[in-house]
């Protein structure tokens, strides 16, 4: 093939991640659309935590007679009451909120970076090298993500950004095995040829040409993931090896439920914390389900 034929190859196919249409078609999905409102309404409470929240997370209330208002029931000034050491439970479920969705995104995002490196690797160089890599993921794949992250976090002191880093580097095994598919499946496609042929480097073609067509399922995937990450913080919290009190997460506020008076006569300590668990990882499914949709190829039309 000669270069003017290489040339009129085209290198950079239309991105399945910029379709104009996506956006119309996410819209179409009620439930997605309503993941969406939902989550950027508990982003949006978490950044202005400190403003619109109604007492101190880390103070007791005290009563009239000057001792600490304790697992005092929803009324007028507590809307959700208060905790065992008589702190605000609303303020204490935004400010969980800021802690819990950091811990996500960060951690999601650890976990994002490190399986589209190792995956593009893996499948653009294929060999010893894809071998190697794959065999590590399926020996990690091997261990339940939440037992790993317990070990991992009961050898290291317990912190937010302990948390943070666990959950990212026992999550990126699912995105490594996503990604190695999709490279496999864009490097062997006519513009990636014209592209080597026409001598660009293996960098440029990675980052021009492979990966900005393989970002719609980067993206889903790290949508999903999200909500397991959520999930795994609320998981370690609760067990006493993630957030650590007096900082609030959604995960230790629930360790407050292993009282069973608490959990039989005062459902108001640990009920909002697990709803809010709940809806935000119901939300997050939505949108991601919202995304696969939209994103997916198959879905589009002239």
């Amino acid at each position: 093939m000669t270069r003017q034929a290489l040339t009129e190859v085209s290198v950079e196919p239309e991105k399945r991640f910029s379709n104009s249409g996506a956006w119309k078609r996410f819209k179409k999905n009620k439930l997605a659309l309503f993941g969406a409102i939902v989550l950027s309404i508990l982003v949006i409470a978490a950044i202005l935590a400190p403003v619109i929240s109604p007492y101190d997370p880390y103070i007791s209330q005290t009563k009239p007679d000057g001792g600490y208002n304790v697992h005092a029931s929803p009324s007028a000034e507590h809307l959700l009451g208060t905790d065992s050491l008589g702190r605000d439970l609303l303020s204490r479920i935004i400010y969980g909120g800021r802690v819990s969705l950091s811990v996500a995104f960060v951690a999601v995002m650890i976990a994002t970076i490190t399986g589209v490196v190792l995956g593009m690797i893996a499948g653009y160089y294929g060999r010893w090298v894809d071998t190697l890599i794959m065999r590590i993921t399926d020996i990690v794949i091997c261990f339940p993500v939440l037992f790993l992250a317990i070990s991992i976090a009961t050898i290291l002191k317990p912190s937010i950004f302990n948390v943070m880093i666990i959950i990212g580097l026992v999550s990126w095994t699912t995105m490594t095995r996503l990604v190695r598919g999709e490279v496999l499946r864009v490097r062997e496609t006519e513009y990636i040829e014209a592209a080597k042929a026409m001598g660009q480097n293996n960098f440029i073609i990675i980052a021009k040409h492979i990966l900005p067509n393989i970002m719609a399922p980067i993206v889903v995937q790290a949508t999903l993931q999200t909500a397991e990450a959520i999930l795994t913080e609320s998981s370690l919290s609760f067990l006493g090896v993630g957030v650590q009190q007096p900082v609030p997460s959604w995960g230790n506020m629930l360790y407050e439920a292993t009282s069973i008076m608490v959990l039989q006569f005062k459902p108001w300590v640990w009920a909002p914390a697990g709803f809010a668990i709940l809806i935000t990882i119901l939300c997050i499914n939505f949108v991601g389900d919202g995304l696969r949709d939209a994103l997916d190829p198959k879905t589009k039309k002239d």
